[in-house]
């Protein structure tokens, strides 16, 4: 039923849209409260805070189809609301911290964003410079963030700050920041070779002063708060991954039993076939270690080695197969006529963001030989 309902949605209120967005570099406001009328935004909300209580692997689902349709940069922008902010919320925060933020999220009057990465600081989180510093009753919060999804939508930005700035990472804390609150300010789009429709921008802060209970979960724990949500993280950008490969698959299939070469059909070429064949395995078996990986989320079983062996190997397949896809539309692929050029574009970030490929290397080494 959420599918279904999701399949419509991304018909009627995204696909039309879509090409325009991406020229824009954003998507129009307004979709964000058309998603919470339709559910969309909500679904993995308790009913209290308005949402419908779907299982976590709803939210998924909702990301692979958008991914899946040809809207990889919103299926990003979303999966940072829906599949990350939120959990991050439900699962640390406060009832008042809930209550404040969670409905809105539901509904579209609050986007939200997560801002770990620094000019001088990606994959390396605990060496981030922004601060927060407790000046009596508020904190005082100053530093900078880039390559932000959803930046310049964003009403809430969940923000990874130091505050003890001599403990390392153990000196992290996570801060419900405000976007309307003096001091926050945001730099202009970032242009991107893909996921144009995800906006992403730099952000700023200068001395904003922020209410006592603006941590979320506990002070100093934000570093190991941010490792205990990375497996949702991860399987989000899995979705995503698995999602592109059956849209390009089907565009690319499309394409090469139309079209002919040489007075026959591209689909009765062996290399072709074999192509198709190669791909739809990997893809499979992708897949399946997705659902596994899924069934321990549930029962909270999910390791850090799972998470990264996960987000390793689907993203690597991703870009493998699109750029396969490509291949088989010939000259055609390279131009924006075709959709999967699209996919191909979208493609690459997603061996870079939420840990490089080679940081998830490193993760699944340590697991088996230590430092």
């Amino acid at each position: 039923m959420f599918r279904d309902m999701t399949i419509k949605v991304i018909e009627k209120e995204i696909l039309p849209f879509y090409e325009a967005w991406e020229e824009a570099g954003l998507v129009d406001r307004q979709l964000w409260n058309t998603l919470g009328e339709a559910g969309i935004l909500g679904a993995n909300l308790l009913e209290e805070y308005g949402g419908s209580g779907a299982p976590a692997e709803v939210t998924q689902m909702i990301v692979e189809e958008m991914s899946r349709l040809n809207c990889g940069g919103f299926a990003s922008s979303y999966n940072i609301h829906s599949n990350i902010v939120m959990p991050y919320l439900m699962n640390l925060g406060t009832d008042a911290q809930k209550a404040a933020w969670l409905p809105k999220m539901g509904t579209g009057e609050v986007v939200g964003a997560l801002a770990m990465t620094e000019p001088g600081a990606g994959s390396d989180v605990a060496n981030i410079r922004t601060s927060a510093v407790r000046d009596g009753d508020e904190w005082v919060l100053n530093g900078s963030k880039i390559f932000i999804t959803n930046g310049l939508h964003a009403d809430l930005v969940l923000v990874a700050a130091k505050t003890d700035r001599n403990a390392g990472a153990k000196g992290i804390s996570l801060m419900l920041v405000d976007t309307s609150l003096p001091g926050f300010s945001r730099g202009g789009a970032i242009h991107k070779i893909g996921q144009n429709a995800s906006d992403t921008c730099e952000l700023f802060f200068e001395n904003v002063r922020l209410p006592a209970d603006s941590v979320l979960g506990t002070e100093g724990m934000g570093f190991i708060h941010m490792m205990n949500e990375l497996p949702r993280e991860r399987l989000g950008c899995a979705a995503l991954a698995l999602g592109a490969c059956d849209g390009a698959l089907a565009e690319t299939i499309a394409y090469v039993t139309e079209r002919k070469a040489f007075g026959a059909k591209v689909a009765s070429f062996q290399n072709t076939r074999f192509k198709l064949a190669d791909m739809k395995s990997k893809v499979e078996l992708a897949r399946a270690y997705y659902n596994q990986c899924k069934a321990a989320y549930d029962k909270d079983e999910m390791t850090a080695e799972m998470a990264a062996i996960l987000k390793y190997t689907s993203t690597e397949i991703q870009c493998e197969v699109v750029n396969e896809c490509l291949q088989l539309f010939g000259g055609y692929g390279y131009t924006k006529e075709y959709a999967i050029s699209r996919y191909y574009l979208d493609a690459r970030v997603q061996t870079i963001y939420a840990g490089t490929s080679e940081i998830m290397k490193e993760v699944i080494a340590r697991s088996m030989v230590g430092r």
